[in-house]
């Protein structure tokens, strides 16, 4: 049986005046089987091409705020739902690193269809 889940790219715009970017992650949340999880895969070359100047320290610590905020266990969102979480954390903002829109889909299996999304959406090809 397939649920529905919905999902976000995580991106980092380094120069948000520019508007460049590159997806740098996955956020999924999936309500019927209580999952919410994500994926990290920075390129730290791809953003250094971007930006030869972006703080990377930065740029890992606001990474792996999303992936704590999944977790849940510590920080600002862990009394949150899951659903609260994902939508605190697509939640529209002007920063270095951001979520693109939300979309959906149907998945028998959350892991595996976030696997496959950030192999399709955040790794070079």
């Amino acid at each position: 049986m397939k649920d529905v889940y919905e999902y976000a790219v995580i991106r980092v715009v380094p120069r948000v005046e520019r508007g460049e970017l590159i997806n740098a992650g996955v956020l999924l949340y999936c309500q019927p089987r209580g999952y919410l999880c994500a994926r990290i895969e920075l390129d730290e070359a791809r953003l250094r091409a971007l930006d030869s100047g972006v703080d990377l320290d930065g740029v890992r610590d606001a990474l792996g705020a999303y992936r704590l905020s999944c977790d849940g266990e510590a920080g600002p969102l862990a009394a949150e739902p899951l659903g609260g979480r994902f939508r605190w954390l697509t939640a529209p903002r002007s920063t270095i690193v951001q979520t693109g829109p939300v979309h959906a889909g149907l998945t028998a299996d959350p892991e595996a269809e976030l696997e496959r999304l950030v192999a399709h959406l955040v790794r070079t090809p």
